[in-house]
């Protein structure tokens, strides 16, 4: 059973019966009471123990830079990490692969036959330079948490 199959059994359970408090001392209820709300409760904490990545895997909202722990990347990098072509808080490794793929397929010496062609890879290229240098900025200047 899902988390959401879970939490539509603990809302029914609780528009069904008004006995049961979520708010109350000790949680308002006993285990017997409310299975899925306890298994929902220990699937959370397990959650929020594991600094926000379950058994489903990364939140994508965490980035590993080397050996440092794990930071939340902000939500104003998100445009540069597409940019890049990569997943929100990819790696330094994998952002820095990215970037210098990018820049071969779109530097403006291989595109010198047209105008039009050339103006779009220099245009392509400043934007490139420009995400990955906000990205990496953010990597030197955010505290370790």
């Amino acid at each position: 059973m899902g988390i959401w199959d879970r939490l539509g059994n603990v809302i029914k359970s609780y528009l069904h019966n008004e006995d049961i408090r979520l708010f109350g001392n000790n949680r308002g209820y006993s285990a017997s009471e409310n299975p899925d709300l306890d298994e929902a409760f220990e699937e959370l904490n397990e959650f929020l123990n594991q600094g926000g990545t379950g058994s489903r895997g990364s939140t994508g909202n965490r980035s590993e830079s080397g050996g440092r722990t794990s930071r939340i990347v902000p939500e104003t990098l998100r445009t540069d990490f597409a940019e890049l072509g990569v997943a929100f808080g990819a790696s330094a490794d994998e952002c820095k692969t990215a970037y210098k793929k990018l820049l071969k397929q779109h530097h403006p010496d291989h595109h010198t036959g047209r105008a039009d062609n050339f103006k779009k890879a220099t245009d392509k290229t400043v934007r490139i330079n420009a995400a990955y240098d906000r990205i990496e900025k953010w990597r030197q200047d955010a505290p370790d948490s």
